[in-house]
């Protein structure tokens, strides 16, 4: 077996963030449900896009957050998501690039549209978003390079996207071809919804050891575990896949990883300002020290790090230097 050349690959929704700032009366006007996410339709994207201000367009998506934050640490990394042949897919190839993150998925044409999450910025600090999912939802199994998968020390998938089938597909091909290269599989459960359409699924990977690292807060285990006692949950997860780890807010986040188990504080911080994101730069510390062989506990303080940086500011990309932050826990 070769070695790695790519420490995590990604797979997830390849989505346009198109933050702009707005009124209380443009909020009114547009009909929108301030503070809340709403998917929209192609025809009501292209309205609210139309009404926005000058805006910053960047790519997002709850995986693409991940390798952002990854790349900040200085990982190599490398992202499959879908996007179509338009402005906004090109938007979301050079930022992704931009990063330093790697990404050769071949662009789809016709429609529907790249996605895009249209989001509201209110002089109060409340993001109104309007996610249309689009052409993330059409990543056929073809789009998949084998041969970069298996470069990569962890295959990282997002739960969002299980629920179209065509990704679905993928995905399962992309876990076929890491494991079948010795690699691992690390699975975010994404949101409770996801489990309660396609529970069976998870724990039926989760049973055929198909699972490496599993990433959950503690409302998705117990959606997941059906038991409402965190700890028991935690315990029945960790009997069947290899490394667990449990994000909890302000209770800190637990892991368990081949029999050890560690738990760390969360980080403290003046004022949760924007919790967009948390659990995705969560993801990002632990997988940069899990890639890089270190302690448990150290991974979920990295972890613990970089959630708090996202969490004390609006938007889910780092503003401060994660390199620097996790400087001092890494020396």
């Amino acid at each position: 077996m070769s070695e790695p050349t790519i420490d995590v690959i990604a797979i997830g929704n390849a989505i346009v963030d198109v933050l702009a700032p707005a009124s209380e009366e443009q909020i009114a006007a547009l009909g929108l449900a301030k503070g809340g996410m709403t998917l929209v339709d192609p025809d009501r994207a292209r309205e609210l896009y139309a009404a926005m201000g000058p805006a910053r367009e960047i790519s997002g998506g709850s995986a693409a957050n991940t390798l952002a934050g990854l790349a900040q640490l200085g990982a190599q990394c490398a992202f499959i998501g879908q996007v179509a042949d338009d402005q906004f897919g090109n938007v979301f190839a050079h930022d992704i690039r931009a990063g330093g993150i790697g990404f050769d998925t071949p662009v789809r044409q016709g429609e529907p549209a790249t996605a895009q999450c249209l989001i509201f910025v209110t002089p109060d600090g409340q993001r109104t978003m309007n996610t249309f999912l689009g052409a993330s939802q059409f990543l056929p199994a073809d789009a998949l390079d084998e041969s970069v998968i298996a470069s990569a020390k962890v295959l990282y998938l997002e739960g969002y996207l299980w629920d179209p089938e065509e990704p679905r597909r993928a995905m399962r091909r992309a876990i076929s071809a890491a494991r079948g290269a010795g690699r691992e599989v690390a699975f975010t459960m994404s949101d409770a919804f996801v489990i309660s359409r396609h529970g069976d699924d998870f724990r039926a990977l989760i049973e055929e050891g198909q699972i490496d690292i599993l990433f959950a807060n503690e409302h998705e285990l117990a959606a997941l575990t059906g038991l409402e006692d965190f700890h028991e949950g935690l315990d029945q997860l960790a009997a069947k896949v290899p490394c667990v780890v449990v994000t909890r807010s302000e209770k800190g986040a637990h892991a368990v990883r081949r029999g050890e188990t560690a738990h760390v504080p969360a980080q403290p911080i003046d004022k949760v300002v924007d919790t967009t994101g948390a659990g995705d730069l969560f993801a990002a510390g632990f997988l940069f020290g899990h890639v890089r062989g270190m302690a448990l506990d150290t991974c979920l303080t990295l972890g613990a790090i970089c959630a708090a940086e996202i969490i004390s500011h609006y938007g889910a990309r780092p503003e401060a230097d994660l390199k620097a932050l996790v400087a001092e826990t890494v020396a």
